[in-house]
């Protein structure tokens, strides 16, 4: 494929980075998008090939189709467009976020195992909190789950790490764009509290989200965001905030809807 927007994001993102910067060369670099349809395309020409026919699959698709012949077809083995929004989020404004992610998620198949935790956190960024946590439990259950694979050779390691993406960075709403670290936390409905820590340059960092509310408490002194506000906790200190509740916005169509899971 020519020019993955994924690849070209973060090639531009390294560049952007580099001591005697490259920033000319950055903006060489082409991040493909469809004017006709107001999307961006997954690589160049992708919503340009024929679409798949979802009718009657066996999944996944790469056991029973040659890769020839998906890689000529607007189907996706994985989340990759998704993953760009989420590392290169501040890439996207939410409106091309909403419907990129509306497009693909139509056309992913999820056949590795690594992409239902992506998939989570632009869905509950996105207020499709009902399936963020379906993709939440797909990534942890996946050793675990009847009819589907088991841990018995061993544990499928990065989905395992797949999960505490899904619910730092989807219902924490954790990014740390441009080395800034930022939240915008919110819970789907079955889910009613969810705590984590983190070492952010020196400090500790404890999150507690619940119903209606986020606390963060900081063993040192340490800036960031919530909800676009800067913050400042000092040492031995915690700040308490209101957490609104949001509506859960319809799933986009997808080719093959998660399985429901209590998690």
């Amino acid at each position: 494929m020519d020019d993955n927007i994924y690849t070209n994001l973060m090639a531009q993102r390294n560049l952007r980075a580099a001591p005697n910067g490259f920033s000319k060369l950055a903006d060489c670099l082409n991040i493909p998008y469809d004017e006709g349809r107001g999307v961006h395309e997954q690589s160049a020409g992708f919503t340009r090939l024929p679409e798949w026919d979802f009718g009657d699959q066996d999944y996944p698709l790469m056991l029973g189709h040659h890769y020839l012949n998906l890689y000529r077809k607007q189907v996706v083995k994985q989340a990759d467009l998704v993953l760009a929004m989420m590392t290169n989020g501040d890439a996207f404004t939410l409106d091309e976020k909403r419907r990129n992610f509306a497009y693909y998620e139509a056309r992913t198949v999820r056949d590795s195992s690594l992409s239902a935790p992506i998939q989570a956190v632009l869905a509950a960024e996105l207020g499709h909190l009902s399936l963020a946590h379906d993709y939440l439990a797909e990534a942890a259950l996946l050793d675990l789950r009847r009819g589907g694979e088991s841990g018995g050779d061993g544990l499928h390691i990065a989905a395992c790490a797949g999960a505490w993406i899904a619910l730092v960075m989807g219902f924490g709403g954790l990014r740390d764009h441009d080395g800034e670290l930022s939240f915008a936390p919110r819970l789907p409905p079955l889910l009613t509290r969810l705590a984590f820590r983190l070492h952010w340059r020196g400090a500790d960092l404890r999150v507690t989200i619940t119903r209606g509310s986020v606390t963060y408490a900081s063993d040192g002194d340490i800036t960031f965001r919530h909800e676009g506000k800067e913050i400042h906790v000092r040492a031995d200190e915690q700040t308490r905030f209101t957490v609104d509740p949001i509506g859960d916005a319809p799933a986009p169509p997808s080719p093959r809807p998660p399985k429901r899971h209590t998690v």
